[in-house]
């Protein structure tokens, strides 16, 4: 069964445009809990256009619910992690301007900084994954940076299946890829712009063992109401 993260970055979104408390994050963590998710992904940018430092400290507390916390490969955030001590890191490209994440890390820039930064992490013993594309290259750039997961972009794929082009050769790819990762050691996570179609077709790729959606989730909800379609994804992953 394929683990169901659920970013709740756009609850967040939601109530800050009313710079009010409604709806809270934290009650949203502990309510797609209680429906069905196995850990909450959340993404501390560095302009705070949506999660705050203050939900990280609340959401730390929450002792019984996996916290997947995404950050930019820089000192302040490995900072803000190491003081809140969530369960999981995903290391994730940031741009100020970007509307949301636009691919995976370039692990040919920076390539320093992030190796001490997963050294810190895998010392404090917080397990830390790369955002990354699928490209066995960029998989193997992953292992020899320490680290004991990756997460596939599925961004390009879902725009394809969304606009009902061929997939073939992008799902070769995610199945090599993921194989690849397996035979040394790395564990394989799925995300960025998941909807039914496309997580049903990455559902048969049986090294994928989770997937981290967030934003058609919430905007799914707003119709069909948040506990149906958890359930509908949960079904998905089984």
């Amino acid at each position: 069964m394929i683990r169901l993260g659920i970013n709740i970055d756009h609850v967040a979104t939601l109530r800050n445009a009313r710079g009010e408390g409604h709806p809270n994050v934290v009650n949203a963590a502990k309510f797609v809990m209680k429906n069905g998710a196995n850990l909450i992904t959340v993404h501390l940018r560095e302009d705070r256009r949506h999660i705050k430092d203050e939900d990280i400290k609340f959401l730390s507390k929450l002792k019984s619910i996996p916290i997947n916390l995404e950050m930019a490969a820089n000192f302040k955030m490995l900072k803000i992690a190491l003081k809140y001590k969530p369960n999981y890191v995903c290391i994730v490209p940031e741009k100020r301007k970007e509307v949301t994440t636009e691919g995976g890390l370039d692990l040919r820039k920076n390539n320093r900084n992030i190796l001490k930064i997963i050294k810190i992490l895998n010392n404090n013993k917080i397990r830390t994954s790369l955002f990354i594309n699928p490209k066995k290259n960029d998989i193997r750039l992953s292992k020899l940076l320490g680290v004991k997961c990756v997460e596939l972009h599925t961004g390009g794929l879902s725009r394809k299946v969304k606009a009902k082009r061929n997939i073939s050769k992008d799902l070769k790819n995610f199945i090599t890829c993921s194989e690849y990762a397996n035979t040394i050691g790395l564990e394989v996570h799925a995300g960025h712009g998941l909807d039914y179609e496309t997580a049903i077709i990455l559902s048969k790729v049986k090294n994928i063992k989770e997937f981290n959606i967030g934003h058609f989730i919430v905007g799914e909800s707003i119709f069909f109401g948040i506990s149906k379609v958890i359930k509908k994804f949960k079904k998905i992953c089984r």
